[in-house]
């Protein structure tokens, strides 16, 4: 079996190794020699890509995995969508983001809920996703999207802001997030090629949402320092970017993903995350 990881990120980062220790072909893509001389120390095969063609590399793989973000437009399916359609791939998995369901003011969403995005990225991958389930639906790709929660995992925690007194308490009412551990991405991702279902779609998120301030005081207590003080959203200095994540409040339902996967997750709750964390940093 063949994974070409069209984007080779934090998320197919996690991914690959399963597949290799398998006996898979892992092929990734990157945009720098620097880069993909880190991937190639994985056992991953790097790939330049913009720069070249994918053709020859879509057509090897029998499974794909894609994580790159949309712009103006879907740079992977403007560029290659024929050839992926064409391929005769077993799986195509395509990474978008809980932010499609925009806000909901804390209420629970699911698979099912109309997508009516708050922000200019949220809006992108509504697009994308449309674009790519036209494609599977005139091609046939088998095609599997994944709305992921808010990523963690090693190197993306919270702790080295708190250790550091960067890290902020911003409280605002009602502001919940759903989150989801790097390593249970990679187990959905595995569990989907296991289990293909074309069509499909699935939260990827943990069973306990909760205000980013929480989070941020876990943190803190497991380090045993003090919890930064709390700020108010509204007087709090963020930039354009950080602000776009509080435009929008909801809990995300993963219950499709438990049980059509039967995926029981390692880290279901922020605390057990942040846990194993801090365990693999000492």
């Amino acid at each position: 079996m063949r994974l070409l990881c069209i984007g080779h990120g934090y998320s197919a980062q996690a991914l690959a190794p399963r597949l290799i220790a398998r006996g898979w072909d892992v092929a990734g893509t990157t945009r720098s020699e620097e880069k993909a001389a880190r991937i190639a120390a994985t056992g991953v095969r790097p790939v330049i890509w913009p720069g070249r063609t994918l053709t020859p590399e879509i057509a090897r793989a029998t499974h794909i995995l894609h994580s790159v973000a949309p712009e103006d437009g879907d740079p992977v399916l403007d560029a290659h969508g024929a050839d992926i359609a064409a391929a005769g791939l077993d799986w195509f998995g395509y990474l978008s983001t809980t932010g499609v369901y925009g806000d909901h003011g804390g209420d629970w969403v699911d698979e099912e809920t109309p997508l009516a995005p708050a922000t200019a990225r949220g809006a992108a991958r509504v697009r994308a996703e449309a674009g790519w389930r036209g494609l599977a639906r005139v091609t046939g790709l088998p095609l599997h999207t994944f709305r992921l929660a808010g990523i963690y995992g090693p190197g993306r925690g919270p702790f080295a802001k708190v250790r550091s007194g960067r890290a902020r308490r911003i409280v605002k009412a009602g502001q919940v997030f759903s989150r989801i551990h790097v390593e249970d991405i990679a187990t959905v991702c595995l569990a989907s090629i296991d289990r293909p279902d074309p069509g499909a779609v699935y939260n990827v998120c943990d069973d306990e949402p909760a205000p980013p301030q929480d989070v941020i005081a876990h943190a803190a207590d497991l380090l045993g320092v003090p919890r930064p003080p709390e700020i108010a959203f509204e007087a709090a200095d963020l930039s354009p970017m950080a602000r776009s994540f509080y435009a929008e409040s909801k809990r995300v339902r993963n219950d499709r993903m438990k049980a059509e996967l039967n995926v029981r997750l390692a880290y279901p709750t922020y605390r057990e995350g942040l846990a194993a964390l801090l365990n693999e940093e000492t």
